[in-house]
């Protein structure tokens, strides 16, 4: 009984010392992630169907990634919504870089993600941004003339934000963000914690540092079951780096968790097909490995 006791305190110690760092970036990231979502989405959509209109050429992919980090769209709202955009005539290239760069990122994820220090945050932010370019480039190199996304049977789905009291809306949005977050971030602290007292510090730099090309393999590899939730995998990823994962190591995770999350994979399959839809999952994993390997020969 001692023994569970005395190991009950330690874990309570890591769990409680971690949940002290990254609380107020947990809070931060739904307040301004459901601000985002309550009253900007609009402006997001009228923005994207914009692009259609416009003669901007090359400077429609970076303008479509940028979009899709500020986004604050899940993978089965953001398909419904590319679906209205194919049909105000952008281009498929544009919504390449407009879906990748969403499923990678999103407000409430960057002001996560904060938590784990200004360098990894800017290497996630330019990674996915960057990320999100090649895709709509590919897509124009490798697919002009024919089309690359197929919508057929989906609709623009009703919004939940529909009380004609904006506080109103603004707090029933807030309250299924935390509905949606607390589980995954509870769980993501109790496995640090876990990690903390279980596994040897020299266990997971050998597994991550060491040789950096191995290390980053490894990251990229870990973040294909690992991956759930963002908000989830920050505490994580804090103790990790701690341990002695490089940052190149942490920007590959950080691509292939969301790149290959099921429920976006599942999302994918349904609008892209086996082909395109196995095009998809190679790039992801290529890029990030080349990521990782490159923000390691930089940093």
């Amino acid at each position: 009984m001692e023994t569970l006791q005395r190991e009950a305190v330690y874990l309570w110690y890591y769990f409680d010392v971690q949940f002290r760092q990254i609380f107020l970036y947990w809070v931060l990231g739904m307040v301004v992630g459901s601000a985002v979502s309550v009253f900007l989405k609009e402006q997001i959509h009228d923005t994207m169907c914009s692009l259609g209109q416009r003669k901007i050429r090359g400077k429609g992919v970076c303008i479509s990634s940028v979009l899709g980090i500020v986004s604050p769209l899940c993978m089965y709202g953001t398909i419904p919504i590319a679906t209205s955009f194919s049909k105000s005539g952008v281009r498929d290239d544009w919504l390449a870089a407009f879906m990748m760069s969403s499923i990678l990122l999103n407000p409430q994820l960057i002001l996560y993600s904060a938590a784990l220090g200004t360098t990894v945050l800017a290497v996630r932010i330019v990674s996915c941004f960057l990320c999100g370019i090649m895709a709509g480039l590919c897509v124009r190199w490798f697919y002009k003339g024919r089309s690359f996304f197929d919508f057929s049977g989906f609709e623009e789905p009703k919004s939940k934000d529909t009380d004609s009291n904006l506080l109103l809306r603004y707090i029933k949005n807030l309250w299924r963000n935390i509905k949606a977050t607390v589980p995954y971030f509870l769980l993501g602290l109790i496995l640090s914690a876990v990690f903390q007292r279980y596994v040897p510090a020299e266990v997971m730099t050998g597994l991550f540092g060491g040789n950096e090309t191995w290390g980053v393999l490894m990251a990229a590899t870990i973040g294909v079951p690992l991956y759930a939730c963002g908000g989830g995998t920050i505490p994580l990823l804090q103790q990790w780096l701690w341990e002695g994962m490089s940052v190149g190591g942490a920007a590959s995770f950080m691509l292939t968790g969301p790149a290959t999350k099921i429920t976006n994979l599942g999302a994918l399959k349904i609008i892209l097909g086996t082909k395109r839809f196995c095009l998809y999952l190679a790039y992801s994993m290529l890029f990030s490995f080349a990521a990782g390997l490159l923000v390691n020969r930089m940093l």
